[in-house]
């Protein structure tokens, strides 16, 4: 079937391990997976492409600059290993435990992250992209994150952030943007979104309560019974944003906010 005809690149990207089932990826031991890494010379970036390390126990590992796209990490113990600039591109990493990882800078395009945990982890600088779907981002730092759709793709459908149902309570997405992606049904209650670009984001059943989305740019965002209370809307721009069912504005701090419903502006 030719790309042009399927939705996105992520619908091919899940349909690979029922076709396969990572038959043409080499299988990887901690051991193996360490003694690569130790072996690479200095100055050069650890070659890990296209390896099964599901289910392996990975806790602290050093993967720095590391080029570990297409590899399946699927259940994966990753707590707090150093994946700083690493290349995630089209990698798996399905229900893996990433708590407190340094993925700083990194390269997370077309990525499988749906269920995984990453609890206090930091993303911050990172491009993004990807399905999160259920993933536990809590307390997570997720500033100046380039997790905005990419309109370069559309022959092959809208590839946009996924984090339906996400748990972000409590999360920073300072300075990031995610504008187009899909937060509907997440949880950002208490989490920084200061200078967060939603253009046309769609946060429908989300939770933002005692949020902060001062200097936030939501136009078009889609709003629908969606929570504000207690949130600090302090100028945020909900210029064209649809609204309906949305709760909590009348709580909310909404000083300088623009186009907001009539009687919600302070």
């Amino acid at each position: 079937m030719p790309l042009r005809h399927l939705p996105t690149c992520v619908l091919l990207l899940a349909a690979l391990p029922a076709l396969g089932q990572w038959q043409d990826y080499e299988r990887m031991t901690r051991e193996s997976l360490l003694a690569t890494l130790a072996a690479t010379p200095p100055g050069r970036a650890p070659e890990l492409r296209a390896k099964n390390c599901a289910e392996l126990d990975l806790r602290g590992v050093d993967f720095r600059g590391a080029n570990l796209s297409a590899s399946v990490f699927n259940g994966a113990n990753l707590a707090h290993a150093h994946l700083e600039h690493v290349n995630l591109t089209v990698a798996f990493l399905e229900k893996s435990d990433l708590t407190a990882a340094l993925l700083e800078g990194a390269v997370l395009f077309s990525v499988q992250l749906a269920d995984a945990r990453l609890p206090g982890a930091d993303l911050s600088g990172a491009r993004l992209i990807g399905n999160l779907r259920r993933a536990d981002l809590t307390n997570a730092n997720l500033a100046h994150v380039q997790g905005a759709a990419d309109m370069k793709n559309q022959s092959m459908g809208l590839m946009r952030t996924d984090l339906t149902s996400a748990h972000a309570a409590g999360a920073d997405f300072s300075a990031a943007d995610f504008s187009r992606a899909d937060f509907s049904f997440a949880d950002l209650s208490g989490a920084r979104l200061i200078g967060t670009k939603l253009v046309r984001a769609d946060l429908g059943g989300a939770t933002l309560a005692h949020a902060n989305l001062t200097d936030a740019d939501l136009r078009e965002a889609l709003l629908i019974d969606t929570d504000f209370s207690h949130a600090d809307l302090t100028r945020a721009d909900f210029t064209g944003a649809t609204f309906r069912g949305t709760r909590g504005l009348e709580t909310a701090n909404t000083a300088g906010a623009r186009g907001l419903p009539d009687g919600a502006a302070q």
